[in-house]
């Protein structure tokens, strides 16, 4: 069968590569970075936002939008595309990130879970998460995993490994559409020996893309780095990479160094919410009460529409009134920095001038944002 999504290489910079992810709602280049639609919509944003942006994928989230409103009700309306406007491609996810954040009870054939809505009692099998993304339509749906909070001890990671892995195999069985594409996951927590273990049996499972799971919960950069490493050989050079939940800059640009092409956070939209800013020289704080009659943009030389229309003391002036238009313009600015920052990656790579360009962006965003 011929898979509806796939990944070709354009180029390399060392282990770093540049490529093409097809889809049947259109090309993305990679690395990039996909914003969180968690309920088809990406906070304080429309679809035309994310166009104007430079938005090639996003996320929604399996596990809220099978409560509300409903898969059957967004099957009705035409799937995520017709249901929230938006013509591009869309990842989602399995509903497995909520073992960590709903403290389900976890039996060999489902997770069980109380909805965050009402309380009620929800079921989410390997056959049923497959079935929700399904009708959902989204262009690539994810195997429901078991990730491990970390740290977790050795056969706790192991049982857990071992379980995503026979869940792959019956979310592989379970898939309906020829037509959208599932990707495998990779556990195995912390321990590198688990992950290469995890990751090659989750290729011989056979997917054309594999999201690096478990990651971005709080291990060192170490831990991560070690993670990926590990993983990265095991997997089919063809496939496609995805650390899923991480978004940070000297993340991202770590895990592009070892050969990573997707990623996905809420970390662009959450700290606009907080009133923190991306910028090339620091993350900077809007709340300061030094900018308070600050005419300057958040960032000099960005071309989002918050850079080149306002004001630090307007969009500091929004933030401390409460008013949802901070949110907006700092989520704009953030998801443009976002996505700058994995576009230059592609460039870097390309010139086969990642190392040294990588270095002067951690370098500079280590000096802080005093001064931005």
């Amino acid at each position: 069968m011929t898979e509806p999504v796939s990944w070709h290489a354009e180029s390399r910079s060392g282990t770093a590569r540049v490529g093409v992810m097809s889809t049947p709602h259109g090309d993305v280049p990679t690395p990039n970075f996909m914003a969180v639609g968690t309920r088809a919509t990406v906070r304080t944003l429309d679809t035309e936002d994310l166009t104007r942006l430079g938005a090639d994928i996003v996320l929604a989230n399996t596990y809220h939008l099978m409560l509300r409103p409903g898969d059957d009700v967004v099957a009705s309306l035409g799937g995520l595309h017709e249901f929230m406007a938006w013509d591009g491609p869309i990842l989602t996810d399995s509903g497995g990130y909520q073992v960590l954040s709903l403290n389900p009870t976890i039996t060999e054939d489902h997770l069980v879970f109380r909805s965050t809505y009402d309380g009620s009692r929800v079921e989410m099998s390997p056959e049923r998460s497959v079935e929700v993304q399904e009708a959902l339509g989204s262009d690539i749906a994810m195997a429901l995993d078991v990730p491990v909070p970390l740290p977790s001890g050795h056969r706790e990671t192991r049982d857990a490994m071992l379980q995503t892995l026979r869940w792959a195999e019956r979310c592989k069985a379970a898939r309906r559409r020829t037509d959208r594409a599932l990707f495998g996951i990779v556990q195995g927590g912390a321990d590198p020996e688990l992950r290469k273990e995890s990751a090659r049996a989750t290729a011989d499972i056979g997917f054309p893309g594999f999201g690096i799971g478990g990651l971005a919960v709080g291990e060192t950069a170490a831990e991560r780095a070690a993670a990926i490493d590990a993983v990265v050989p095991e997997l089919p050079d063809s496939s496609v990479r995805y650390v899923m939940g991480l978004g940070d800059t000297e993340g991202m640009l770590d895990a592009i160094e070892r050969g990573v092409d997707l990623f996905d956070c809420v970390l662009p939209t959450r700290l606009a919410r907080h009133g923190k800013a991306l910028t090339r020289s620091g993350d900077l704080s809007i709340k300061r009460a030094e900018w308070t009659k600050d005419a300057r943009p958040i960032e000099e030389g960005c071309p989002c529409i918050t850079c080149t229309r306002y004001t630090r003391a307007y969009v500091r002036h929004l933030h401390r009134t409460k008013e949802l238009l901070g949110q907006r313009l700092i989520t704009l600015h953030n998801l443009t920095y976002t996505y700058r920052l994995l576009a230059d990656a592609r460039v870097a790579i390309r010139d086969g001038s990642f190392d040294a360009w990588r270095e002067a962006v951690v370098a500079e965003r280590r000096q802080g944002a005093a001064g931005v």
